[in-house]
């Protein structure tokens, strides 16, 4: 099992999390839905208390990733299956992403 923390402009949202390549959950922190200032992170993830669960990468998260060639090299330089989408995610969304979405190790 591995985990990320969900991070909306720089506060932490939410918990995704990669039980196996056929099983992964999403699920939001506690005082991000008490705050009447969150947003929620993706319109096809609104705020609930209830666990998303997937059999593939949610989209949203999904379409966090590269593609093509930058895939590929990203892949190569990382040492990292290619197909691997939540490893691929782990290593490339802390920082530098479109939007206010990033994410990072659960410590």
């Amino acid at each position: 099992m591995r985990q990320l923390a969900v991070y909306r402009n720089g506060i932490l949202a939410g918990i995704l999390t990669e039980e196996n390549r056929q099983n992964y959950l999403f699920q939001y922190d506690d005082n991000y839905l008490l705050s009447s200032d969150s947003q929620p992170i993706s319109l096809t993830l609104p705020k609930s208390k209830q666990v998303y669960v997937s059999e593939i990468l949610f989209p949203f998260f999904y379409n966090m990733l590269s593609e093509g060639v930058n895939r590929k090299l990203q892949s190569m330089l990382l040492k990292i299956d290619e197909n691997d989408h939540f490893g691929l995610l782990a290593k490339t969304s802390e920082y530098d992403t479109i939007g206010a979405v990033t994410l990072k190790p659960l410590n």
